[in-house]
């Protein structure tokens, strides 16, 4: 998921193949070397010493013969969460929106080219949905990541595209980048976003921009669940109206941040 360096010299191989390790033991959840070497493609030799470096340093730990990140990632993760300010203004008025719409609700900020999960509360009752906090995904795929994209410029929407793709996650996933752009334009349009099982089957969201300047980059709200609960009527006359009005006290809150 990283960004490609290519031979520049200003950039540091090690460092570059230390997070490689990193991102490969995130895949598996918990791995053996020569597993893990033959994923990343790198000497068995090589992968012993980074994790061997990681274990001293105490960011990974051996259980049952195989090596696991520690839970050191959760610490460092939890503090820039915790210093991020659209996190501190956000996470309340999500935890409302989830009670007031009984969806799984979340917010989130697109870093890099990604649309970054920063919260998600789910009420009692909701689909249930294992997007971990923190996850990266394409900014394609989801209905947050299009309304942060309705907030680019065209130029860096060409730029987003050019440097990731436009992988398929469904067969309903939009991977033409002309059909894309005419996506942004609706959304730019009526103010809002509509995932339709372009990550998951059976599965609806609905997310509205949120403009957040001076304390994070481009951001969004959104509320998702089962699509035949999130009908065209629903969306325009329930859900639209709450996403923006907590859209909105989100905006007030981050002038006072």
């Amino acid at each position: 998921m990283g960004r490609n360096t290519g031979n520049d010299p200003n950039r540091i191989g090690a460092v570059k193949n230390l997070f490689e390790v990193v991102e490969g033991m995130e895949e598996f959840g918990g791995c053996g070397v020569r597993e893990l070497a033959d994923y990343i493609d790198v000497p068995k030799s090589t992968v012993h010493i980074y994790l061997k470096s990681l274990e001293d340093a105490g960011y990974v730990v051996q259980r049952d013969g195989q090596y696991q990140l520690s839970l050191r990632f959760l610490q460092v993760g939890g503090q820039v969460r915790h210093n991020n300010g659209l996190y501190q203004v956000g996470r309340n008025e999500i935890d409302e929106l989830a009670q007031e719409t009984g969806e799984v609700a979340t917010i989130g900020c697109e870093e890099c080219g990604y649309r970054v999960m920063l919260y998600r509360t789910e009420p009692m009752g909701a689909i249930f949905n294992n997007a971990p906090t923190g996850e990266y995904t394409r900014m394609h795929w989801t209905a947050l990541g299009k309304a942060m994209l309705s907030q680019q410029s065209d130029e860096r929407i060409g730029e987003i595209i050019e440097e990731h793709g436009l992988p398929q996650a469904t067969e309903h996933t939009i991977v033409d980048r002309d059909a894309l752009q005419d996506e942004i334009e609706t959304v730019r349009e009526q103010g809002y976003a509509i995932e339709d099982e372009e990550r998951v089957n059976g599965v609806r969201s609905v997310a509205v921009p949120v403009s957040s300047e001076g304390v994070t980059a481009d951001a969004a709200i959104s509320v998702a669940g089962p699509k035949h609960d999130f009908d065209e009527d629903r969306i325009e006359n329930e859900l639209v109206p709450e996403l923006q009005n907590t859209a909105n006290v989100i905006e007030l809150k981050t002038k006072h941040y």
